[in-house]
């Protein structure tokens, strides 16, 4: 398993659950600027989604066959077809039923280990506005304010 530095943690929770499998697991923690130049030649390796607002972006990126980003190398016609429905469906809840069988099939075939949900948290003060939270964690202090 190889893991770009700012994913120890995630890396250290899969390994953690592997071996409690009954797998053995060897990491190799690397540097970005290493892991990011070969990361698709590794036979398993650990990457991040979370910098997108939307699932179906992520699924865009990752999961849809023939992509660059598709680091599995999954293809499956059935699951890019609900993909370009749900990009095409404005409506949440419709999008969200959509979704739901996209992640059954994306489970069902095994094709990514999701060790835990992060909980993101982002702390303000009342009355300042403009420093919500973002989903690349940037700040923007010249969008800050203080409301009367």
């Amino acid at each position: 398993m190889r893991v770009s530095a700012s994913l120890n943690r995630t890396g250290n929770n899969v390994a953690a659950q592997l071996r409690d499998a009954g797998i053995k697991v060897k990491r190799t923690i690397l540097p970005g600027s290493t892991f990011w130049n070969d990361w698709v030649k590794y036979p398993f390796s650990s990457t991040n989604w979370n910098a997108r607002p939307l699932g179906v972006q992520i699924w865009a990126l990752a999961y849809r066959s023939g992509e660059a980003w598709n680091e599995f190398g999954w293809a499956n016609e059935e699951f890019d077809a609900l993909l370009t429905e749900a990009l095409a469906t404005p409506d949440v809840e419709k999008r969200r039923a959509i979704m739901v069988r996209g992640q059954a099939m994306i489970q069902d075939e095994g094709i990514t280990i999701q060790p835990y949900w992060r909980s993101l948290y982002n702390h303000t003060k009342d009355g300042l506005v403009g420093a919500e939270h973002q989903i690349g964690f940037e700040y923007h202090p010249s969008r800050m304010a203080w409301t009367e």
